[in-house]
């Protein structure tokens, strides 16, 4: 049995444990705010541009002129995986969930006879996908100095991966990631970057089609507009892994307060019937000796 020293410097290392994990979930709730507010805001911008480029690219489908980013190398042999997770632990699954959907994916291309090549975009994920994949891994990037993602960080990614890509190093690109849903939900989730693929366009009412002409012509606007539509839907990731970052961190950090305060419960328990039977041991002596005289 635990003395009573010992049960008292339990307590107070839980009681400790429980104040740091309180603060944790404090600042994390007030940056996800922030985060969630730039991941909403990100999200239209991406989203139309992903319709105009399907409108555009719709009508260049195939054709000779189309951009490499939009037909791909017409290859399927060598696959990408872009990997963005966070920089720091103690965010529940947040990371371990990213990680799972590329591994399977790494595993399942590896099975077919596919090469695979990872690029991996925070500590964390590198850390955990090296273990298994670190032949595999060409690339890796920490963001650690930066306080929050920013597009000139995207537009570095982008610019090498295209890079990479204009070298044929690889025919496919995948980026995973976590889509932020709320604070208990986070969506780790698979957006196919090279080629470039866009959701089909919404039919127009009746009477409502319009006929669009481009100056300059859909070929030079997509080869414009395609490497900057990389760097968008990178940085709207990083956005989303943000909030989803601080989501993740605040849910996990409020289980472990409370966690803590049941712990900090049962063995201030432990020690107060610990105590109680040490002094009615000492009472029974006392009492046992004075009737021995």
């Amino acid at each position: 049995m635990a003395s009573l020293k010992d049960l008292r410097n339990r307590i107070a290392s839980v009681k400790a444990t429980q104040k740091i994990t309180k603060a944790m979930q404090m600042v994390a709730a007030a940056k996800l705010r922030r985060a969630q507010q730039a991941a909403e805001a990100a999200r239209p911008y991406a989203q139309r541009m992903e319709s105009v480029l399907g409108n555009i690219a719709g009508a260049i489908s195939g054709g000779p002129d189309a951009p490499l980013l939009l037909t791909g190398t017409g290859k399927d042999e060598t696959h990408l995986l872009i990997v963005l997770t966070a920089e720091r632990g103690l965010c529940g699954a947040f990371n371990s969930s990213i990680v799972r959907l590329a591994r399977e994916r790494a595993l399942s291309l590896m099975a077919q006879g596919k090469t695979v090549k990872i690029f991996c975009v925070g500590r964390k994920g590198h850390d955990a996908l090296r273990r298994q994949f670190e032949k595999q891994i060409v690339e890796a990037v920490e963001l650690r100095a930066n306080k929050g993602a920013t597009f000139a960080d995207a537009q570095k990614i982008a610019e090498k991966i295209g890079a990479m890509f204009a070298a044929g190093e690889f025919d496919v690109a995948t980026q995973f990631f976590s889509r932020f849903q709320s604070v208990i939900s986070q969506v780790p989730t698979a957006q196919q970057l090279i080629p470039a693929t866009f959701a089909a366009p919404a039919e127009a009412p009746k009477g409502s089609e319009a006929v669009y002409e481009y100056e300059p012509g859909e070929a030079e606007i997509l080869a414009d507009l395609l490497p900057r539509n990389l760097a968008v839907q990178i940085f709207k990731a990083l956005l989303e892994n943000g909030a989803s970052e601080q989501g993740a961190r605040m849910s996990a950090m409020d289980n472990a307060t409370r966690n803590a305060g049941e712990m900090i419960k049962k063995q201030t328990l432990t020690y107060n019937r610990t105590r109680q039977a040490m002094i009615t041991k000492e009472l029974i002596e006392i009492i046992s000796g004075a009737e021995a005289l």
